[in-house]
């Protein structure tokens, strides 16, 4: 496996800079992050599976799909005009919540049992983490950002356990640009931009 990934730097580079790309133009609330995130994701689908991250290689499907699905809802905005930032209350939360721990659960045992993934639980945990926060990216929901560092934070971590280096670069430089793009975020609900 470690030979394959090694082969596959070239590629890893190239999805890590549309990945970047990505996040950056999402954070300046720029509707062109999501054909960047399309071929970041497409790239990583072969890249996951290769490293026997397969719910990380299933979410980068999901990603492609929520990419056009974000095009759309960012192009064409709420109530027939620009989509805002909005803030959710505490309460709000938990619903989400309790979905992620609870398909990771099911999923986390699914792979443990019927598959050879390496690392199964915080596989799945971390996938339906990222497929709920999408999700709330697609709807830009400001709490969105306090998400993604928990879950960049872990994957960062996942994927130097899996020898992923360039990604896990990738992920530790999230964590910066997580903490911009919740500043930017928060003063655009503010001025209700």
């Amino acid at each position: 496996m470690l030979d394959a990934l090694a082969a596959m730097w070239p590629w890893e580079a190239l999805a890590v800079a549309f990945s970047l790309a990505y996040l950056v133009l999402a954070i300046r609330q720029n509707a062109w992050c999501w054909p960047a995130a399309i071929i970041g994701a497409a790239i990583y689908v072969a890249l996951m599976a290769t490293a026997g991250l397969y719910m990380q290689s299933v979410l980068q499907l999901f990603y492609i799909g929520m990419a056009v699905y974000g095009w759309r809802n960012w192009r064409r905005g709420g109530d027939g005009g620009e989509l805002r930032v909005v803030s959710w209350r505490a309460g709000d939360h938990l619903r989400p919540l309790a979905l992620i721990l609870l398909a990771g659960g099911l999923v986390g045992w699914g792979l443990a049992n019927w598959t050879q993934a390496t690392w199964p639980f915080t596989d799945a945990m971390l996938a339906c983490g990222a497929i709920v926060t999408t999700w709330m990216v697609a709807r830009k929901v400001l709490q969105n950002w306090h998400y993604w560092f928990v879950i960049d934070a872990v994957s960062a971590w996942l994927y130097a356990q899996q020898g992923l280096w360039l990604t896990c670069g990738l992920f530790l430089v999230y964590l910066v640009l997580v903490v911009l793009g919740y500043r930017d975020w928060k003063a655009s609900w503010q001025a209700g931009d």
